[in-house]
Formats: structure tokens, C-alpha cells, sequence
């Protein structure tokens, strides 16, 4: 079980590229990066850790892991999988590419961005400023986004506590909840998924939606319900579905 150390008195910029197997992320005070790769010894020896100024690298750079294979984006992957835990500064960016591989982050980043195939997503912390995520059918779950948010999903769920800023969403059939959208702006798009947006008290809204067989729906009065808007902030809400329904409610 290879560990791999480095000095990172500032935060640093994490990169992981495996295809299939669990990514954990920790941050931490403290002026040193810990990576631990674990998995069949010859995936381990295909794997690359190594640090290249403010960024640390993890990548997985064989083709043709043992046993079963079958071909995601790009990757041939087998039934053996590798695990990467890492630990990071508070503070540091974080990239993630995989094909299957679940992923977990604990603690403060100051931005995310994910691309998987089908891979989950876990976020028990903070991102201070955007996160950026693309996956098929993998689901997302985050506590709190304080920047912009953009999420490309077909059939993955997505659950988001709360986002500060712009909140861009496109799926097909995934689910999509926010609890508290305390931006400015939100645009949502989906076929068939079910979207479901908080909005906290105080707030404003200015909405334009429509579905074609979907339900529409908003526990809040609109700025036309109460003979115009008052004072506070607006939220800018854009949303268009085929048939899932769209809910605007009041956030807890």
C-alpha cells in the first residue's frame, strides 16, 4: 500500500484520474499532502503519484486491468478496482475522472470539478467558490456550494443543501433537489426528472417555467400574487421540463 508525502504549506490543486474503485478526500490544517493508493499490486504499479508545482496527480495509466472487461469512455475496465485516499489543505482545488469509482470529500475545497460515468459523488463540507459536475447515471450530494454551480446529468439524482450562486442544471430522467437557492439566478432543464428548489424566506421571485405534462407548482407568492415584489432580493428562476414536475417550496 503505497503513501506518498508531500510538502504543501499552501493549498494545492488534486487531480485523480482512475476508472473504477473509490476516491476519498480530506482536508486538513497542516503543510503536508498525504496520498495513499490501494488496490491488485499491478493496478497499483500503472498508477502515477506525483506532484508537479501546486498540483498533485493521480493517475491511473494502464489500459488492461485483469479479469472481465468491458469499455467505458475510453477506459477498459476490469473487475478489480483501486482505492485512493488522499489528504489534502483546506482550501485546494479538487478534479476528479473516473468511470465508475465512487467519490467522497470531507472538509473545505475551493473548487470541485467531476466528469464519471457512473460513479457517485459525496460532499460533507463546503466549496467556497464553483463546482462543476458531469456524469450519467452517477448521483451527487453536497452540503453547500458558495460559488456557481453547473451540473450535466442524464439519469443521476442530484440533492444540494444549499447554493450561493448561479445554479445551472440540465438531466434527462435524474431528480433534482436543492434546498436552499440563495443566488441570484437558477435555470433548470429536464425530459422526465422531478426538480424541487427551496427558497428562503425574504427572497423574491421572478419565474418563467413551463412543462408539457409535468406539474407546476410554488408554495411561495410570486411577485405577481402579491401585487409586485418586495423588498429583498429577487431569484431569477428559469425552468422547463417535458414531464417531470417542477415545485418551487419554501426552504427549511
Amino acid at each position: 500500500m503505497p503513501e506518498h508525502r508531500f510538502h504543501t504549506p499552501e493549498p494545492v490543486e488534486l487531480d485523480v484520474s482512475i476508472p473504477a474503485g473509490g476516491i476519498e478526500v480530506t482536508t486538513s490544517h497542516g503543510e503536508e499532502s498525504v496520498v495513499i493508493v490501494d488496490g491488485p499490486e499491478k493496478l497499483v504499479e500503472q498508477t502515477v503519484v506525483e506532484q508537479r508545482g501546486n498540483r498533485i496527480v493521480v493517475q491511473f495509466r494502464g489500459q488492461k486491468p485483469f479479469g472481465i472487461t468491458i469499455e467505458i469512455g475510453g477506459w477498459t475496465i476490469g473487475n478489480e478496482k483501486l482505492r485512493v485516499r488522499a489528504q489534502i489543505p483546506h482550501a485546494s482545488a479538487a478534479k476528479f475522472a473516473t468511470a465508475s469509482a465512487d467519490m467522497q470529500v470531507e472538509g473545505t475545497l475551493r473548487e470541485l470539478e467531476v466528469k464519471t460515468a457512473s460513479g457517485d459523488l459525496h460532499v460533507r463540507g463546503d466549496i467556497e467558490g464553483d463546482a462543476t459536475i458531469k456524469t450519467v447515471s452517477g448521483d451527487a450530494y453536497l452540503d453547500r456550494v458558495a460559488g456557481d454551480l453547473s451540473v450535466n446529468s442524464v439519469s443521476g439524482d442530484l440533492r444540494v443543501d444549499e447554493v450561493n450562486g448561479s445554479l445551472q442544471t440540465k438531466t434527462v430522467s435524474g431528480d433534482v433537489r436543492i434546498g436552499n437557492a440563495a443566488g441570484r439566478e437558477a435555470t433548470f432543464q429536464s425530459v422526465s426528472g422531478d426538480i424541487e428548489v427551496g427558497i428562503a424566506a425574504g427572497t423574491n421571485l421572478d419565474v418563467d417555467a413551463n412543462s408539457v405534462s409535468g406539474d407546476l407548482n410554488s408554495e411561495i407568492p410570486l411577485g405577481d400574487d402579491v401585487g409586485g415584489l418586495e423588498p429583498g432580493p429577487t431569484l431569477r428562476v428559469r425552468g422547463k421540463t417535458v414531464s417531470g414536475d417542477f415545485r418551487l417550496v419554501r426552504a427549511s
